[in-house]
């Protein structure tokens, strides 16, 4: 007899308020082309594949740290660019370099942060977190 997590899936999926997007670079950072007039790996279009679309939450990794400078000053170190996303169960398995968009909300109030909101994510690592009822995805921002 398994444990039973509908409860579980429930108060989590309460949580899981944006829109988001995963996007795949479906033939790789190697057909890119070099515009020699400004120096930059142009990639061809359309290049990015939709993965998943569905709902999910992304939040700040951690807070910032309060630290004791030897002065006695108290200041705050500066905040991280890590994130989280916490996704369902049954997306499909991400890759790193995969790239997360925040497309919207469904809150009724508005978002929980309107600053993410079509903010792009670089996965960084596919593999912190998968339990019974979410999966947990370290992402970076990137634009």
């Amino acid at each position: 007899m398994g444990l039973d997590v509908s409860g579980v899936r429930r108060v989590v999926g309460r949580i899981l308020d944006d829109k988001v997007e995963v996007w795949r670079d479906s033939d790789g950072r190697a057909d890119d082309v070099l515009d020699e007039a400004t120096g930059q790996l142009v990639p061809p279009s359309p290049e990015e594949v939709l993965v998943w679309d569905g709902l999910g939450a992304v939040m700040p990794l951690g807070r910032p740290a309060i630290t004791k400078p030897l002065d006695g000053s108290v200041s705050q170190a500066p905040p991280t660019t890590d994130y989280q996303a916490v996704l369902p169960v049954d997306v499909p398995a991400l890759r790193p370099d995969d790239v997360l968009r925040v497309a919207g909300s469904i809150r009724p109030d508005g978002p929980r942060d309107p600053q993410l909101m079509g903010r792009r994510f670089r996965v960084s690592d596919a593999n912190v977190g998968t339990y019974s009822v979410v999966r947990i995805v370290r992402i970076q921002v990137i634009a």
